[in-house]
């Protein structure tokens, strides 16, 4: 697979691969020309070779006579979208570098053969400019977006349930069916087996019985069950729906029902309810709010500039969605 770069690198065999070949319109048959010699590889022209950078930023790069430097190419990641920095400057930075170098290559040889004073390559060219342009804006809005800390407040008291954390434990018994595996020489319990087995461990649990001895004992899930049914703390979408709703629906102390979900029946006991406190998930609202806001800027810049689509032409403007 190839690395995601802001501009898409393909090898060769893969241009050639999609590149439907033209079909050959009838002409007549025309006296044979020699062939035209192929153009030789380029060489490193002699400033290339005497132009030296700085010790301590050495050439990492050389395609023809082009070079880059160890702090270009680091420039060139800073630019690139956040999510796939961290590959370019890890495990993809061999794979990365081969395909700029392949680039080169190709864009000088087009340039030799004169493919860019084709006027259907420039305006390629051009919209691939004002693409990069619309992308490093939208990447310098995104970075320096100003959030507001009353709204900030006020997304957090809207979504306060959604930073609330749960710490719990249970004993899980499968049945036939469940993504759990038998244990050696388990019998394999019906749905129904299963149930009946778990509301037999509740009536032992509130007639006294230790919840962690029985989990160590009974649980079918043996991580947990070794640790006496911890499952430490969790927050919301961690869990399956079904242990989710019934687990933050739980008072501390409190024993639940049997509760089904594709594992198994389950015994829930809740150990604490907490939340996350504002100061430790104002970065995560701030990366919530932030796209919102530059869509709006984007809106109102658009609202602010003229733009023409032509109707008979392109047809009308698809419906919105409400």
């Amino acid at each position: 697979m190839k690395f995601p770069i802001t501009v898409c690198l393909l090898p060769l065999s893969a241009l050639l691969g999609q590149t439907p070949a033209p079909k050959a319109a009838p002409a007549k048959p025309a006296a044979a020309k020699p062939a035209a010699a192929k153009p030789a590889p380029a060489k490193p022209s002699a400033e290339a070779k005497e132009a030296k950078p700085p010790a301590d930023d050495p050439v990492v790069l050389v395609a023809g006579d082009e070079q880059m430097t160890r702090s270009q190419f680091e420039a060139f990641i800073d630019g690139l979208p956040e999510q796939v920095r961290e590959q370019a400057r890890g495990p993809a930075k061999r794979q990365l570098a081969e395909q700029i170098v392949e680039l080169k290559i190709l864009a000088q040889e087009a340039r030799r053969r004169k493919v860019d004073q084709k006027p259907s390559v420039q305006a390629q060219v051009a919209l691939q400019v004002e693409r990069a342009l619309a992308q490093a804006l939208i990447q310098d809005l995104l970075a320096n977006a100003v959030t507001n800390e009353d709204a900030l407040k006020a997304l957090y008291e809207k979504s306060k349930d959604q930073h609330e954390l749960v710490k719990a434990r249970h004993i899980l018994i499968r049945f036939q069916g469940s993504r759990v595996p038998l244990k050696p020489d388990q019998k394999d319990l019906t749905e129904a087996e299963a149930l009946a087995k778990s509301q037999e461990l509740r009536k032992r649990l509130l007639a006294g019985e230790d919840f962690a001895a029985v989990a160590k004992s009974e649980s079918d899930d043996t991580g947990s069950g070794s640790n006496g049914g911890e499952l430490g703390q969790f927050g919301r979408g961690q869990m399956v729906p079904e242990f989710e709703a019934a687990a933050f629906k739980l008072k501390v102390g409190e024993l639940s029902e049997p509760v089904r979900t594709p594992f198994g029946y389950h015994l829930i006991k809740v150990d604490e309810h907490t939340s996350r406190g504002f100061e430790e998930v104002k970065g995560e609202l701030e990366q919530q709010v932030k796209p919102e806001y530059v869509k709006s800027l984007i809106d109102e810049l658009k609202r602010k500039t003229a733009a023409v689509v032509d109707e008979k032409y392109f047809g009308p403007a698809a419906q919105r969605q409400p």
